[in-house]
């Protein structure tokens, strides 16, 4: 069927099927694009007349896109995103200057651990590149990265569920540890035993299922167990708060604490468990290209991590 996509299709029409498909509210999307909701409805009736499929199904709390509607929406995002790289490359191109937009993912872990360093060093360096930085989960991080709405993704590579095309680069580990306030009774001992952890309570990470797993495959290898006063929390600044200013022990990735490390404020407790690989790095999509703010922002990721690792002071590694 010859449809005539390029000669028809408006990029008016990509934005309703974008702000359709995120919020799924007739309502709310024809506010997203300034039209009324007759008029967004119309738009809906003449672009499924035009592809011959139903792009959205109506439910009790609003629409949900078809299959078809799913395609569409993912083809349409790709071409917005692109239509956004272009202009900001005509502003590179026409204004000596002008700044550069990266707008980078950033997994849980990696956003609250070498993030920070890496903006503070962009600021320091690179004064015309602006980034926006996108926290998220993988699988959302990773469809937002294939559609060309983030231009990198930062942290934990977690295996594919499925094979895809995206480009992985292992630079640094997010290892798992037992962690404490600097001064905690424990750091007196060179080699805590599993029975000299188990004298403290714990608190531990919720973040997501992943993480969840890894610590708790971590503490079974070491022989650690979560006692009746274990506190378990969603929430990265409450645990951070129960650690630094008592004597509760947490067991999560040590990136999550990692300023705390660096100013002293945190320690590492040796622990008896094995680590185990659990390698992060720069995910980038090879068949949307990287723009030159992105390969600039990749570069200064990979410059950072070279110094958190030179200094000493920060465990990267394993």
């Amino acid at each position: 069927m010859q449809r005539k996509l390029d000669q028809l299709l408006k990029f008016r029409q990509l934005r309703m099927l974008d702000a359709l498909a995120r919020h799924q509210s007739l309502t709310r999307a024809a506010g997203t694009i300034g039209v009324t909701q007759p008029a967004l409805t119309k738009m809906v009736r003449e672009l499924e007349e035009l592809l011959g499929e139903p792009l959205f199904e109506r439910h009790a709390r609003g629409v949900r896109p078809t299959a078809v509607g799913q395609v569409v929406t993912r083809y349409a995002r790709r071409a917005l995103a692109d239509l956004h790289r272009l202009e900001e490359e005509l502003d590179l191109a026409g204004e000596p200057g002008h700044a550069a937009v990266v707008v980078a993912g950033a997994l849980p872990v990696a956003a609250v651990g070498i993030m920070p360093a890496v903006i503070r060093r962009v600021r320091a360096e690179h004064a015309n590149l602006q980034v926006r930085i996108v926290e998220g989960r993988t699988e959302t991080l990773l469809a937002q990265l294939e559609a060309g709405e983030v231009d990198l993704v930062v942290g934990r590579l977690y295996p594919p569920v499925a094979p895809d095309a995206l480009r992985r680069e292992a630079l640094y580990a997010e290892p798992i540890s037992v962690m404490a306030r600097a001064g905690h009774p424990l750091q007196r001992l060179r080699r805590p035993t599993a029975k000299d952890l188990a004298a403290f309570d714990l608190v531990l990470p919720t973040f997501s299922q992943r993480i969840s797993h890894d610590v708790e495959h971590f503490m079974t290898s070491g022989g650690l167990e979560a006692g009746p006063g274990t506190i378990r929390s969603t929430s990265r600044g409450f645990i951070r708060e129960m650690v630094l200013s008592t004597d509760m022990l947490t067991v999560m990735p040590r990136m999550v604490m990692g300023g705390d490390l660096l100013r002293r404020e945190a320690i590492v407790l040796p622990a008896p468990a094995p680590a185990f690989p659990r390698p992060a790095g720069v995910i980038t999509n090879p068949q949307r290209g990287v723009s030159r703010a992105a390969g600039l922002f990749v570069q200064v990721v990979r410059d950072t991590l070279a110094d958190l690792a030179g200094s000493g002071d920060f465990d990267i590694t394993r």
